[in-house]
């Protein structure tokens, strides 16, 4: 029997997530490649977890995470699950050798060119509503546009922002790596949500600073991404990877004493990072990724985990928490 997640409002949006979303980079080959067939029962473990909200992207593998999802979400009705992807990067064609190109494997042949511009936007979308089968995406991010912040704002926004009030897209949102500049665009735009990736984590808070409390002001829900800071808050072993790189030995030993920490209260490292990012009031859902069911049970049960209060003052008290 499939299983029921708790769920949350977007804001003003009128839409509700789960409170675990599941992220498609993984399965668009993020750091290995993960066959078709992989893929798919993974998919299928989150839904029959209870997940009901999507979030992936053109980058995320060229397209293919996209592909997968589609693939998966076909047939079911439209209104039992959300989609999140975004804009910001245009594939082309290419012969090209792509294997690895940006951190993703086993991916098809094309190359990212990134374009924020109203035609590029447009383009975009129309491209990522075909490969995930859908006439209408739930929520729509500018993504990463770092570097093009004016045309992101000037062009990018104001084009998702028409798609909005035409229906096409029920919410308009940023996606980033960094704070800063989601705070750059919260008084200049009328955002509905972002999403902070690996910024308000048990190893880097820094978004509570301000990012989470203007957001909260502003009414602007919060989407947490890589609340494993890309792994090592899962697992601190030697192969760790922290924000998408190997990790170093500080960062290693810091996330080795945390786990430690939680061991001695009964938990497991990923739980006490899940639950630590979920309990701020700002954030709404957490976006987690997986590449197979077994990763899928994990964060399920992280989610469900009642994690005290005493674990993450002793976290403080130690140092731990950022």
């Amino acid at each position: 029997m499939t299983a029921t997640l708790p769920a949350a409002p977007l804001g003003r949006s009128g839409i509700d997530v789960t409170r675990l979303v599941f992220g498609g980079a993984p399965i668009g080959g993020l750091f290995a490649a993960v066959d078709d067939d992989a893929a798919q029962a993974t998919l299928e473990a989150a839904w029959e977890t209870g997940i009901r909200a999507f979030d992936t992207a053109p980058h995320y593998g060229v397209g293919l995470s996209e592909s997968r999802i589609g693939r998966f979400l076909a047939g079911r009705p439209r209104g039992d699950y959300v989609v999140s992807t975004k804009v910001g990067r245009l594939l082309e064609a290419t012969d090209d050798d792509v294997d690895g190109a940006e951190g993703f494997y086993g991916t098809p042949g094309c190359k990212r060119v990134r374009d924020y511009s109203r035609d590029g936007v447009l383009a975009s979308l129309e491209a990522s509503t075909r490969r995930l089968g859908i006439d209408r995406v739930d929520i729509a991010l500018i993504h990463d546009p770092d570097g093009h912040g004016r045309q992101a704002l000037d062009e990018a926004y104001p084009a998702l922002a028409d798609l909005r009030s035409q229906g096409v897209i029920g919410a308009v949102g940023v996606g980033m790596n960094q704070a800063e500049m989601l705070e750059w665009f919260l008084p200049r735009t009328d955002l509905v949500c972002v999403l902070i990736a690996g910024r308000y984590t048990l190893l880097d808070p820094s978004a509570a600073v301000t990012l989470l409390p203007q957001c909260q002001r502003r009414g602007v829900a919060v989407l947490a991404g890589g609340v494993f800071n890309s792994g090592i808050l899962a697992d601190p072993g030697s192969t760790a990877t922290y924000d998408y790189l190997p990790a170093g030995p500080d960062v290693r030993r810091r996330a080795e004493r945390i786990a430690e920490i939680c061991a001695r209260h009964g938990f497991a490292i990923g739980a006490a990072a899940l639950q630590f990012s979920l309990r701020h009031p700002a954030v709404t859902a957490v976006v987690v990724g997986a590449r197979s069911p077994a990763e899928i049970a994990a964060d399920a049960g992280y989610l469900a985990c009642d994690v005290p209060d005493e674990l993450f003052e002793e976290l403080a008290a130690d140092g731990l928490i950022g």
